[in-house]
């Protein structure tokens, strides 16, 4: 047998006899010399610059090549951050996720796009300019030159060529452009309405903007309602379609599409007008009133008992209900407290607006606690009556603190009997309560209140009485629609996008309002500017107090410009566009980021769209990524794409965790990227984000844990360096007469390629592939003596350290390129093939079978793998475990999984 004297092993230099005997003409000197070089610890201060100065000075590395490059696109994607000024882990955990993706997919041979730019417009950069005197535009270019060289240093691959940067007026012009093809379709318009006011933002919100009553960016802060002229975008157009795709979208986790599908809240149901009594003296009756004949005869109109409605819209309260069947069990109409009607009223009284004044107080403080569900329901009795269209009964109008004015029509009809929230409010004011709904005759008839609508009929209605819910339903709905006093319709929580924002630091709306006015337009009406006067351009100098609205409103030179028909006077509009108008159709530039004619050229968005995988947080499931799906079907209708849905695939990883809370500069818990490179190299901070838990789980920040990355790639680095040589020298070629230790390592190498291939397909479970690549190295590690031995092929020690550094390379890019030029490896080392599992060699020689008796385990047993049935039946039958338990029985039956398990049904 061949040893290695100490200083060879040492060394790293006595790797095999052949290896070995090359040395043996050289001096001790020498030996000790090339020890030394050999031996050089992994210092990745060194060789990640090293890398990323080569990489930098090839502008074409992670650039995408031409549609006719004849291979498999694939577009990856994480989603553009606001440069708020540094990275911390939590970004870096997302685009590490991205990045291996995408060098993965070069890997296997796709042409990739892997681009990034920055969500530039927003409120930080005005609240910057206030505290440091820095105006916005310069603050977030500073920053994105900061983000942009943290990104650098870490390696990531990401083709600056397409960069986007969205305050910029080479993208924002398109975002006007957009706005005004909108205006052109109809889809974007203007009317007063009642927003949400942000008071520490100083700008109104859209829906998805509120959360629990709150400021998106402002967590403490609640959001006021007020009476607002703004610019919306028709997004409701698109609601079934919206909803409806959700369907089509299997590559997006279930979360976010249950979250989009509630936020969308298609009800089906009727609109149902109660006719307000113009005399509030009246007593209301004690029950149903005779006044409503059958529908042959001289039917009841409530449309009889309105008072000039289209005059006086108080007249008319209007109710939207998924349970019209049961609408002769109302017993009261209940308004939200800023309902019109109960407004009106208010106006007359002040005793009841006092009243209902405290009812939205109490709104105001659920929505604070985020326990507006769990809200102790109260109301007030207004004095005044509605009348039912369907019976002419007149039922008492209550204001309700539990009726919110932006779901349905902020009305409602009170139907106790059969509505859970509506009898606890009946029992504590003392309300009457009417069984109308019962089961199906022959069943028992159940307490109230009674809620099903399946096998089930109607009781006390009249004309209605035994017709099933449904049934009932959509002939009651039809029989409203053709009196006149309501119709069938679909309603949805989902409302317009509200776009106006009151901010200087957002893309200008491209609408002026001519003063004088012309043909067809009256003095102050809407004009939207041509394209040949985009783009608005943002003023320079703005003074930014976050006070008296919109800044731009105070720069005359911006404010007063020419109507662009009739060339007379006009003001701009000061309102700037919600900044997730930015994010709606960024993807989408960056296949043509370049272009000053059109957002996009269409050939260049058909070929890359969908994208194939986009990756970002869980929390844009309503706000951004709902946008997003908008806009792509706005675009289609303008002729512009042909996809449906932006992202074939999305993944929405986990968030980083430290102190017990989510990272974030808000929350003073961030690591900065930054200080553990300067520690312990990119690589090794970028792997462990991967390696500590999978990606979508929260990961909970360790230290030590990126330390023991480093550690372990250090390991890697002494044992490649060891063996670069011999691997140079054995070239690519497979080992023909494998040894026991050959055989044994190669199957862990082929077992970890068929893992790491699995995971990149789908699975993401990058940790564990991480973990199968450490199992790999300790096994190298444990057959380290024996290599050194020679009892190990020099070829199949090449294949493994090759494909070992192959394996690392998207995880560990900086590392993997060095030790890929150790090793003698042509080209760059991932652009270089993916290794290709060798099944035969990943099959194991024997495999574990538990056996139970009785369902209970009793021992593992080792077979061949492959082994028939029979056999194993054989084996379990004979281990001595196994026969001690069921000696003096009889053996009734023996199932065998085969590979999987072995129980033995014993009496």
């Amino acid at each position: 047998m061949v040893t290695a004297s100490a200083v060879e092993r040492e060394a790293g230099l006595c790797l095999l006899p052949a290896a070995r005997n090359s040395l043996q003409s050289k001096n001790m000197s020498e030996i000790e010399t090339n020890a030394t070089e050999r031996q050089a610890r992994y210092n990745p201060a060194e060789i990640e610059p090293k890398w990323q100065a080569r990489w930098d000075a090839d502008p074409a590395l992670y650039a995408a090549e031409g549609h006719d490059s004849g291979k498999p696109k694939f577009y990856c994607l994480e989603m553009l951050p606001y440069p708020s000024g540094q990275l911390h882990m939590g970004h870096v955990r997302n685009y590490a996720i991205g990045d291996a993706l995408a060098r993965y997919m070069w890997m296997r041979g796709y042409n990739v796009l892997h681009p990034m730019g920055w969500d530039a417009f927003g409120l930080p950069a005005e609240n910057a300019a206030l505290k440091n005197n820095t105006p916005p535009r310069e603050w977030t270019l500073q920053n994105i030159a900061a983000m942009k060289k943290q990104m650098r240093r870490m390696g990531l691959s990401y083709d600056w060529s397409t960069e986007v940067t969205t305050c910029l007026p080479d993208y924002y012009r398109w975002n006007q452009w957009f706005f005004v093809k909108m205006f052109e379709k109809g889809l974007a318009y203007r009317k007063k309405s009642k927003v949400n006011w942000c008071p520490d933002c100083q700008t109104v919100l859209a829906n998805e903007q509120v959360i629990n009553g709150r400021c998106w960016r402002h967590e403490d802060t609640l959001v006021e309602l007020r009476d607002l002229t703004q610019w919306f975008l028709r997004i409701t157009k698109y609601a079934d379609e919206l909803l409806d795709g959700l369907d089509k979208l299997e590559g997006w986790p279930e979360k976010v599409r249950t979250m989009q599908r509630n936020w969308i809240g298609r009800s089906e149901g009727a609109l149902v007008d109660f006719a307000v009594d113009g005399d509030p003296g009246k007593k209301a009756t004690a029950g149903p009133s005779t006044s409503l004949r059958s529908a042959q005869d001289d039917t009841y109109n409530a449309r009889d008992d309105i008072r000039n409605a289209q005059d006086d819209t108080c007249d008319v309260i209007t109710v939207f209900t998924t349970r019209v069947d049961t609408i002769f069990g109302a017993t009261s109409v209940q308004l939200a407290p800023e309902h019109a009607v109960a407004k009106a009223f208010a106006t007359e009284d002040a005793a009841l607006a006092e009243k209902i004044e405290a009812l939205l107080a109490e709104q105001k403080k659920a929505r604070e606690a985020d326990d507006f569900g769990a809200i102790e329901k109260h109301g007030v009795n207004t004095g005044r009556f509605a009348v039912n269209p369907f019976n002419g009964e007149r039922v008492p109008i209550w204001v309700g603190n539990y009726i919110l004015a932006d779901y349905g029509t902020g009305a409602i009809m009170s139907v106790p009997g059969h509505d859970e929230r509506d009898f606890e409010f009946a029992l504590k004011y003392g309300l009457e309560v009417r069984r109308v709904i019962a089961p199906e005759s022959g069943a028992e008839v159940p307490e109230l209140p009674f809620t099903a609508e399946g096998d089930a009929v109607l009781i006390n209605s009249r004309e209605w009485d035994g017709l099933s819910c449904v049934e009932a339903q959509q002939k009651m709905a039809a029989f409203a629609e053709k009196n006149g006093f309501g119709s069938a319709t679909v309603t949805y929580r989902l409302k317009d996008w509200g776009v106006s924002r009151q901010r200087y630091w957002g893309t200008p709306i491209p609408m002026v309002y001519c003063e004088n006015g012309h043909a067809g337009l009256e003095p102050g009406g809407v004009v939207a500017l041509p394209e040949s006067a985009l783009p608005v351009l943002l003023p320079a100098q703005v003074e930014i107090t976050q006070e008296g609205g919109s800044p731009l409103g105070r720069v005359a030179e911006f404010l007063n410009t020419m109507c662009p028909v009739c060339g007379g006077p006009a003001r701009r509009e000061t309102d700037t566009m919600d900044t997730f108008v930015d994010s709606s159709w960024y993807f989408y530039r960056y296949t043509d980021a370049k272009n000053e004619t059109a957002p996009f050229e269409s050939d260049k968005a058909n070929y890359w769209f969908p994208m194939d995988q986009y990756i970002g947080g869980v929390e844009h499931a309503i706000l951004h990524l709902i946008y997003s799906r908008f806009w792509t079907k706005v675009m289609r209708d303008l002729g512009m794409i042909k996809s449906d849905e932006p992202a074939e695939r999305l993944f929405t990883q986990g968030m980083v965790i430290k102190d017990g809370a989510k990272m974030s500069k808000s929350k003073g818990n961030v690591v900065s990227p930054d200080d553990m490179i300067a520690r312990y190299g990119a690589d090794a901070t970028r792997m462990y984000s991967l390696f500590a838990a999978p990606p979508d789980r929260d990961l909970e920040w360790q230290e030590e844990g990126v330390a023991g990355i480093s550690r372990f790639l250090g390991r890697v680095y002494r044992l490649t360096t060891k063996y670069a040589e011999l691997t140079r020298e054995s070239g690519v070629a497979r080992a023909a007469n494998r040894t026991e230790i050959d055989q044994a390592l190669l199957r862990r190498l082929h077992q970890t390629i068929a893992k790491m291939t699995l995971d990149f397909s789908g699975r993401w479970h990058f940790n564990t592939s991480i973990a199968a690549i450490m199992s790999l190295v300790n096994e190298i590690v444990a057959a380290e003596v024996a290599i050194d031995e020679g009892k190990a092929s020099p070829a199949a020690v090449a294949e493994i350290v090759r494909n070992l550094v192959l394996m690392l390379a998207p995880f560990a890019p900086f590392f993997a390129a060095e030790l890929w030029e150790q090793i003698g490896g042509e080209g760059i080392v991932f652009r270089t093939a993916w290794p290709v599992v060798d099944e035969e060699l990943a099959r194991e020689d024997e495999i574990e079978i538990p056996v139970q008796v009785n369902g209970k385990l009793v021992n593992v047993i080792k077979v061949a793998a492959g082994s028939e049935e029979e056999a194993i039946k054989v084996a379990a039958l004979a281990d001595e475990k196994v026969m001690a338990r069921i000696v003096g029985k009889t053996v009734v039956k023996v199932i065998v999984v085969p590979g999987k398990l072995v129980n033995l049904v014993v009496k």
